[in-house]
């Protein structure tokens, strides 16, 4: 599959994506100062101590589709065009919230009032179903997870630290520049309830498992575990190393109300093996 294929249906989760994350930001977030992560934190700061004409939309422009830009050899066009039009979809919806619609944002969240918890919170889920949904669609709602990319490796860093590290002083900057630590300090609750959001959007809310069951009954295990689960696995030969003991190896994929089913299931037949599950983020089945 060619990954610069654009796919028209992908515009519709992003259209989908860009107003809900405008709608998260403006709504409780821009009103009483807390600060979204990446370029979207950056803007939301900018604007505030810049003249008005350069607004939050304008900003969330300039300063993504730069960015964007230069990750197109790395990510490739459709991303990048991806990425580009959920701005854009994120930038308008934001204008028509905040100067257009009959909707009261300057000095208070309209649904949440003053009260900074509800709106850290509420404003970074939001604002992280929007980037998942983004993310899922095959862009992006923040030029900031592009640099992540390119440049964490030549750090020697992991992608992850290096937007945690970047939002650090981004927040660090907000109490400098605004003399005040408190609404930094709620923003990280944003940037943390919009991470984890983002997370379920992309991975889902109940996460696969892996099992990998070493045992020397393999046949036996597999004809009881596709009985019992009717799926099938994967089976692999290895090798002990300190009793050079030949043993099967099985890979198989369960959700986490199946585990203690199938930890019965494998020592009910042998009481040695040895079961390991790990998580697993997604699960991808071609069909025939």
């Amino acid at each position: 599959m060619n990954k610069n294929k654009i796919k028209f249906k992908n515009f519709i989760s992003l259209t989908i994506a860009g107003i809900v994350n405008a709608f998260g930001i403006t709504v409780f977030l821009a009103p009483v100062k807390l600060y979204d992560s990446g370029i979207s934190g950056t803007s939301m700061l900018l604007s505030q101590i810049t003249p008005d004409y350069l607004s939050l939309s304008i900003l969330l422009i300039a300063l993504n589709v730069p960015l964007f830009a230069i990750g197109l050899k790395k990510q490739g066009a459709a991303f990048t065009i991806y990425a580009i039009y959920a701005v854009a979809v994120y930038s308008v919806s934001a204008w028509l919230i905040t100067d257009v619609l009959p909707i009261d944002v300057d000095m208070a969240s309209p649904l949440a009032g003053q009260d900074l918890l509800l709106c850290a919170l509420f404003g970074g889920i939001i604002s992280g179903i929007g980037s998942g949904i983004a993310i899922r669609s095959g862009g992006a709602m923040d030029g900031m997870e592009v640099m992540a990319v390119i440049f964490a490796k030549k750090l020697g860093i992991t992608v992850g630290t290096f937007v945690m590290i970047y939002n650090v002083i981004l927040y660090v900057l907000c109490g400098v520049i605004l003399n005040n630590w408190i609404l930094p300090l709620y923003s990280i609750v944003t940037y943390y309830a919009g991470l984890k959001t983002i997370d379920f959007i992309v991975e889902g809310f109940d996460r696969a498992k892996s099992a990998m069951i070493i045992t020397s009954k393999a046949d036996e295990i597999c004809a009881k575990l596709s009985e019992e689960f009717g799926t099938g696995m994967t089976t692999m030969k290895g090798v002990g190393g300190y009793l050079k003991q030949e043993k099967t190896v099985i890979y198989f994929v369960i959700n986490r109300f199946q585990i203690g089913k199938l930890r019965d299931i494998v020592h009910e037949i042998d009481r040695t093996a040895y079961i390991t599950i790990t998580e697993v983020a997604d699960v991808f089945k071609q069909n025939k």
